[in-house]
C-alpha cells in the first residue's frame, strides 16, 4: 500500500506532528515554514489527505483525488504577481466561507504567505483566527517574515528543515535518475529537491559549476575580465534553463488539452504563464547564487593556505560575495551585480 507521505521526503518530524495533530484533532490553521523545495507543498497535500479520507492510503479515493490536487474540498491559492495582494487575501476569505462540497470539511493550501503584503495580512487576520469549523487552513512560507508574524502566532507551526544531500541523491536515484547525474544533481541543489530533479537533466551542470570555481583564478583586477567572465557565466546561465523551458512546454500543452475539451473558463492559464515566469525568475537566481557559493569556496580554501595578506584578502573576497548574495533577495539587474562582485575580488 502506498502512503500517502511518499512525496514528502527527509521530514520525519513533521510527519508524525501532522499525524499526531489529525489522530488528536487538527485545529482550524497550520502554517508550515521551510526553505523552498523541503516538499511542504507535498505534505500540505497529504496533511489534507489525511483530514478528509482519516488514514494513510494513498489509493482511497479522497486522499487520491486530494494529492493530485483535484478533491473538490481542498483549494490551493497560488499567488498572482509578485506579491498576495489585499484582492488576493478577500478572495481567500470568501472562499473560505463557502461550505465544503462533499464533505464536513474542507482544507484551504495557501502557498508563498512569506511574500503576504501587510494590507493582505490585516484582511486575513480575523479569518486565520476564527474561520468557519468546516475550514482548515494551511499556509506555507519559507520563513516567517514581520507582516506575517501575527498570523503566525494564530497557527500551528511546522517545521520543515532542508534535506540533505544524501536524501535528494536517494531519491532521485528511486526516479530512475543514474548515480552520477545524481549526486552532481543533489550537490547542486542547495537542498532543494524540486531544483534537484531539474539540475538531474541538464547537460550543463557541471560545465557551470566548473566555469564559476575558475573565475576567481581567472580575475587580473581589470574590468575588462571581470566584466567578459559575468558575459561568460550569463550565458552558461541562459542555458540552464533550458529544461525549466521544455518542462514548462509539457504544462502548457496539458493545460491547452483541457481547454480544448472544456473550455476556457477556470482554466488558469493567466495563473500558469505567471507561474512559468516566477519559476524562470527564480531558477535563474538560484544559479547565481549556487555560482557565488561556488566561488566563495575557493576563496576560503585559501584561508587556511595563505600568508596573513593573503588571508585578509580571502577574507575580504567571501565577504563581498555573501553580500551579493544577500543583494540576490532584492531583485538586482543580474548582469550589474555578477560584474559587480567580479571586478571587486582579488585573483585566487
Amino acid at each position: 500500500m502506498s502512503s500517502i507521505w511518499d512525496d514528502v521526503v527527509g521530514q520525519r518530524q513533521a510527519v508524525e506532528n501532522l499525524n499526531a495533530a489529525t489522530d488528536r484533532g487538527p485545529v482550524h490553521a497550520y502554517l508550515f515554514v521551510g526553505p523552498a523545495g523541503s516538499t511542504k507543498y507535498e505534505a500540505a497535500r497529504a496533511f489534507a489527505a489525511r483530514v478528509l479520507s482519516g488514514g494513510d492510503d494513498a489509493d482511497q479515493r479522497d486522499a487520491r483525488l486530494a494529492l493530485c490536487g483535484e478533491h473538490p474540498d481542498v483549494r490551493e491559492v497560488r499567488r498572482v504577481g509578485a506579491s498576495i495582494s489585499r484582492e488576493q487575501a478577500q478572495e481567500i476569505v470568501r472562499v473560505s466561507a463557502l461550505a465544503p462540497i462533499e464533505g464536513d470539511r474542507k482544507v484551504l493550501i495557501l502557498d508563498e504567505f512569506h511574500l503576504l503584503r501587510p494590507e493582505g495580512a490585516a484582511v486575513m487576520l480575523k479569518t486565520i483566527e476564527e474561520p468557519p469549523p468546516s475550514t482548515i487552513f494551511v499556509i506555507l512560507a519559507d520563513f516567517v517574515p514581520h507582516e506575517l508574524i501575527t498570523i503566525s502566532s494564530r497557527c500551528a507551526r511546522i517545521e520543515f528543515k532542508t534535506i540533505s544531500d544524501d536524501l535528494v541523491a536517494t531519491r532521485l536515484l528511486t526516479e530512475g535518475v543514474g548515480p552520477v547525474e545524481a549526486q552532481a544533481a543533489a550537490k547542486a541543489s542547495m537542498g532543494d529537491l524540486d531544483r534537484a530533479r531539474l539540475l538531474a537533466n541538464d547537460p550543463g551542470l557541471a560545465e557551470r559549476r566548473t566555469a564559476f570555481r575558475s573565475a576567481p583564478t581567472r580575475l587580473d583586477g581589470t574590468g575588462t575580465v571581470a566584466f567578459g567572465i559575468a558575459v561568460e557565466l550569463l550565458g552558461l546561465i541562459d542555458d540552464a534553463v533550458a529544461p525549466l523551458v521544455a518542462r514548462h512546454a509539457d504544462e502548457v500543452a496539458e493545460n491547452d488539452e483541457r481547454i480544448k475539451e472544456h473550455g476556457e473558463r477556470g482554466s488558469g492559464k493567466k495563473q500558469l504563464e505567471e507561474r512559468h515566469r516566477r519559476e524562470l525568475r527564480r531558477h535563474r537566481t538560484d544559479e547565481i547564487r549556487a555560482g557565488l557559493g561556488a566561488m566563495a569556496a575557493v576563496y576560503r580554501d585559501q584561508l587556511t593556505q595563505q600568508s596573513a595578506r593573503d588571508i585578509e584578502a580571502a577574507a575580504g573576497a567571501v565577504r563581498r560575495i555573501h553580500e551579493a548574495l544577500e543583494a540576490l533577495d532584492r531583485n538586482p539587474n543580474e548582469r550589474l551585480l555578477l560584474e559587480s562582485v567580479l571586478w571587486s575580488l582579488p585573483a585566487a
